[in-house]
């Protein structure tokens, strides 16, 4: 578009709206353009909170022990000393 094309189309719109008007409504499309980058801001905040959690769970527990894998060779030592006897 050229200059002159966006010029007459702020002039219909001031006309149409008037200046009180156009100017709150350019306050508004203010706020809200704010408002919508400071939630996309506080999303990316989360994200990167909870998967530094993620990754903090995983690299802070230790590997499972079960010592019932250790005991089973011994009662199965000792159910087989039973039956020889």
């Amino acid at each position: 578009m050229e200059m002159k094309e966006l010029l007459i189309i702020l002039v219909v719109v001031l006309v149409v709206f008037g200046a009180k008007k156009l100017r709150s409504v350019g306050e508004d499309l203010g706020h809200a353009v704010r408002g919508f980058k400071k939630a996309m801001s506080e999303g990316d905040q989360e994200e990167t909170t909870a998967a530094s959690q993620r990754r903090q769970i995983r690299s802070d527990t230790p590997d499972a022990e079960f010592p019932e894998a250790k005991a089973a060779p011994k009662a199965e030592a000792a159910a087989k000393s039973e039956r020889s006897a």
